[in-house]
């Protein structure tokens, strides 16, 4: 565990609401606030110039949105989490977002407190949704789903229990939520979800996600 403070780009095309979110942040403990910047083209430079840990990127901005500088950050730096903030729970941004990579897709109306520990959870690289876009995600994914024999392919590669760990990991629950749910502590559940990533060669929860949609889990 370190003491040094998550380096945080706060990006939005309206600078009161950038601002707004920059002070409210600033004053959390194990946040350092490194800059703004007002639209994704922007946000691309000043992350790797600022050497953010982490960016708090708007979707929707004029020029350049969130989802095009996300890819192009991805590609410049891997290491560099994103998170999505938006006033919106549009499921076509949030499928997008989750594509490219995002380490996260919360509203905009989220307290500093919860902000802030959302924050460190993606420097730390877990991925979080906001329950309303969850519950949103979990409802195209599922209607996308394929159905049938394609939920036994899942079962050659994991165990019965990993498989409801990763169902509720894609509907967006946390390792907290899924250890409730289920009946585990958060270690085991973490536990868990490395054995799946590592069996199923995937990267992070955004893939194992994609993943669990694909073969019908959702």
């Amino acid at each position: 565990m370190t003491d040094t403070p998550v380096r945080v780009l706060v990006v939005d095309d309206q600078q009161l609401i950038r601002e707004g979110i920059a002070a409210l942040l600033g004053v959390q403990p194990g946040i350092d606030v490194v800059g703004t910047a007002a639209d994704g083209r922007e946000a691309v430079e000043q992350a790797i110039a600022l050497d953010a840990n982490v960016v708090l990127m708007d979707v929707r901005m004029p020029g350049c949105d969130g989802v095009t500088a996300l890819i192009a950050l991805r590609q410049r730096n891997p290491a560099c989490r994103v998170i999505m903030l938006t006033t919106f729970d549009d499921e076509a941004y949030v499928v997008q977002a989750l594509s490219a990579g995002a380490a996260g897709y919360l509203l905009k109306d989220r307290p500093a407190k919860e902000l802030a520990e959302a924050v460190r959870l993606a420097h730390a690289g877990v991925v979080q949704f906001d329950p309303a876009v969850a519950a949103r995600l979990a409802s195209v994914l599922s209607r996308a789903a394929p159905t049938g024999p394609a939920v036994s392919a899942v079962a050659k590669e994991l165990t019965r229990r990993e498989v409801d760990v990763l169902r509720l990991l894609a509907q967006g629950c946390t390792n907290r939520e899924i250890g409730t749910k289920l009946h585990l502590s958060e270690g085991t559940v973490k536990n868990h979800i490395s054995r799946i990533l590592t069996r199923l060669g995937l990267r992070d929860r955004t893939q194992a996600a994609i993943y669990a949609r694909d073969q019908g889990l959702l």
